[in-house]
């Protein structure tokens, strides 16, 4: 496969040069009368660019003749459009006047409120991550891609599975909720292995709220939230497909195409992943990464209605099939206990929709999503069935009245789960009867963001939902944003977020027999306040730009909800614990660009995240304390070469040890590095590099692993060793080559 891109890149490169004409275009870059130095003119669909001088001159010469569409970029300004007509052998001569825009401050966001607002006026704060910033390290999807944002942990929690979920500012998986579009579609069963499926070729942009976000979501965004935003049909070019891989054999293809029928417009995205070479470079015999066979396909329709707001429906289904386990496994071992392996067939369907519309300045929205996820897989000898339905709906009204803008809402969840443990079984081991849990959870909610002056806002809301474990249960917030300039603003804000009883986990799958499940006492839903003060501004020294969000945080968890499966071998008794959870720190992002080649980042995240259950204080797992990420980019003249190095460190964290444990009880400081390297001509990206640079390794991730149906008795083994694969904390994979290409058809 890596022979076949290659042969792609060195015949098909070539014959998208052009026969040069004898045009030239010339003249100079204007903000408001004063010259911009180092803008960039460019003709993205030749490839061909220039950049401004000192005093805003730019020459371009040997140009084909013809039409042909200018763009022009600056730091810090829109960028311009224009189609301008070349005449062979005459000199043009064009001047380009640019309009100031801070773009990453006046960036529309809508996660924090529920309704668009710019991202500097908004008094919830939220992180924004655009395809052009995971490109700079292409992965296959979603949950590899967010490796590289401050503060966000994408947690392989499985040596051989490779279950994974990922933590925000230290907390776990479960307290952050995913969604698309707006839409609850990543949660519970599918939070282990949904997310992988998700194409990055169909993103828009992601939105990043740390801390709760209760008030607006619901259950399960405890601990902060992220929000997939796809894009928009009549917003992407008509063909665009990417194909990469790397040494180690993984590849990955992404097609997009779009196409209108009338007044709707469609967007039709496809995916598939597939890694298929067994690898053991520790020489465990065990899989060092899981093998997989991913196929997604993502269909979205909008409808433009005059005035009002389009009709949006999308669809998604998945399909994988992946395992891991000794090396000489083979699906005909599937449930065996001969040769150890775990193995994964994943199939499901998502849905999302949006239909509204308005009238002056009242906005009255439906939204509703469905998904079901269907899983069947075997953990050794143990079979691990289930299914979960969720349907969503909800309706918002939203209404601006002076200096008010008020909205209020009606959701309503229904979830249905089954499988084949006894979570979801009655009676007896005579007599079983299967009971699926089936879950509604009802609400409203009422939000006012209300405009004291031009510099001041304040927003507060309050939601109640009624759920039947639970009752009613009460999430309120407020927050203050002061705006002090266009560049600057400073916010405050506390919120609570909650989580209900799930009487359900992957720990069933361990269990055997027939068990009662008992609720011993009122159970309280998990709760989590938090505070949280942030600064968002830009700078402009004289070599760039530089955009600044440094936050300090507090989050305290309470009322988690356990199952205590050894108390009586008949039933799994649901109970509070008696402790709480604390997690505080601060984070500090920047992204500069200088008036010349350069771009880049760095963000750099403390935590200390503790829980204290029965008077004992304990560290949380996979939390580091520091931990950072980085990027920087520099772009040759013209836009053709770009250089990308990116990077994260990651700090010690405490990790799943054993008593007696001959593993370290925390990890070493680690990074992990990447270089990159594109050429651009025409409609056509050339990308090749390094992945883990530095090699990084792992020691020890699985203990036991000549021993994993813990059948031996071993004299050399006084401390009782057992079979575990949980004892993770970075990429069991060495430095590896990928190389790629991306092609785009306006």
């Amino acid at each position: 496969m890596i022979r076949m891109i290659l042969l792609v890149g060195v015949f098909l490169l070539p014959s998208v040069q052009f026969l040069y004409g004898q045009g030239s275009l010339r003249g100079r870059v204007y903000d408001d009368g004063k010259p911009v130095p180092f803008a960039t003119i460019g003709i993205p669909a030749l490839g061909i660019g220039a950049t401004s001088d000192s005093n805003g001159f730019y020459v371009m010469d040997d140009l084909p003749a013809g039409l042909q569409k200018i763009e022009v970029k600056a730091l810090g300004f829109q960028i311009y459009r224009k189609e301008v007509k070349l005449v062979d052998g005459v000199k043009t001569s064009l001047d380009f006047y640019l309009k100031g825009e801070t773009s990453a401050l006046k960036e529309v966001v809508i996660s924090g409120t529920l309704n668009p607002v710019e991202r500097l006026e908004s008094a919830i704060p939220v992180e924004v991550y655009h395809p052009s910033f995971f490109k700079r390290n292409p992965t296959p999807g979603v949950f590899e891609a967010l490796h590289m944002v401050n503060g966000v942990q994408p947690q392989i929690n499985c040596n051989v599975c490779n279950t994974g979920d990922i933590h925000i500012n230290g907390m776990e998986g479960p307290y952050t909720m995913v969604l698309i579009d707006g839409m609850p579609i990543v949660s519970s069963l599918s939070s282990v292995y949904g997310l992988s499926g998700i194409p990055n070729a169909i993103i828009r942009r992601i939105e990043i709220v740390k801390g709760p976000a209760g008030t607006l979501y619901g259950s399960e965004a405890m601990g902060g939230l992220i929000n997939i935003i796809t894009k928009e049909p009549h917003a992407v070019p008509r063909f665009f497909t990417e194909l990469n891989a790397t040494s180690t054999g993984e590849v990955n293809l992404d097609v997009t195409g779009k196409w209108k029928a009338g007044r709707w417009s469609s967007l039709l995205g496809v995916n598939t992943f597939h890694f298929s070479n067994a690898r053991d470079i520790n020489d465990d015999n065990f899989t060092d990464v899981t093998l997989q066979k991913r196929v997604s396909v993502f269909n979205k329709w909008s409808y433009s209605r005059k005035d009002t707001l389009p009709v949006q429906i999308a669809v998604r289904y998945l399909y994988e099939d992946r395992w891991g386990g000794e090396m000489q496994w083979s699906s005909e071992w599937r449930g065996s206990d001969s040769i150890y392996g775990e193995s994964v067939y994943t199939s499901r369907v998502e849905a999302i929709g949006q239909y509204g519309f308005k009238v002056k300045d009242e906005i009255i929205t439906t939204d509703f999503s469905f998904n079901r996820h269907v899983q069947d897989s075997w953990y050794g000898i143990v079979s691990f069935d289930a299914v979960q339905a969720v349907s969503f709906l909800q309706f918002r009204w939203t209404k601006k009245m002076g200096r008010h803008e008020l909205m209020a809402g009606l959701p309503l969840r229904y979830t249905f789960y089954d499988d084949n443990t006894p979570g979801t079984a009655t009676g007896d081991s005579l007599q079983m009867t299967n009971a699926p849990m089936k879950s509604l959870l009802a609400g409203v909610f009422i939000q006012d963001e209300f405009s004291l002056t031009d510099q001041l806002a304040l927003l507060g809301g309050i939601r109640s939902d009624f759920h039947k474990e639970h009752g009613m249960v009460l999430s309120p917030r407020l927050a203050a944003r002061y705006k002090w300039s266009a560049s600057h603003s400073m916010r405050l804000s506390s919120g609570n977020g909650y989580r209900v009883v799930n009487l359900f986990t992957e720990d069933h799958a361990a269990l055997s027999g027939a068990r009662d499940v008992e609720i011993v006492e009122s159970l309280k839903p998990e709760q989590s306040w938090n505070v949280n003060l942030n600064y968002t501004g830009q700078l402009q020294p004289v070599w760039g730009i530089m955009n600044i969000d440094a936050s300090v945080f507090y989050t305290y968890f309470s009322n988690r909800i356990t199952g205590d499966f050894l108390t009586d071998p008949q039933r799994i008794i649901y109970k509070n614990l008696d402790g709480y959870a604390i997690s505080k720190g601060a984070s500090l992002n920047l992204d500069f660009a200088s008036t010349g080649t350069l771009r880049g980042n760095v963000g750099v995240t403390f935590l200390e995240v503790y829980q204290v259950e029965m008077g004992r204080r304990a560290k949380q797992l996979h939390a580091p304390s520091w931990s950072g990420v980085g990027g920087l980019t520099w772009t040759a003249k013209g836009g053709r070469w770009l250089i990308d190095l990116t990077g994260k460190l990651t700090g010690p964290m405490y990790l799943p040890v054993v008593p007696n444990d001959f593993r370290p009880q925390k990890s070493p400081w680690f990074t992990i590095m990447n270089v990159q390297v594109t050429r651009r001509s025409g409609p056509w990206e050339l990308y090749a590099g390094l992945k883990n640079l530095l090699n990084f390794i792992p020691e020890d991730p699985i203990l036991r692993p000549f021993d994993p149906f813990d059948k031996f008795i071993d004299v050399n083994n006084p401390y009782g060793y057992t079979f575990d694969p949980s004892y993770n904390y970075a990429p069991i994979m060495g430095t590896r080559v990928f190389i790629g290409c991306r092609y785009t058809l306006g």
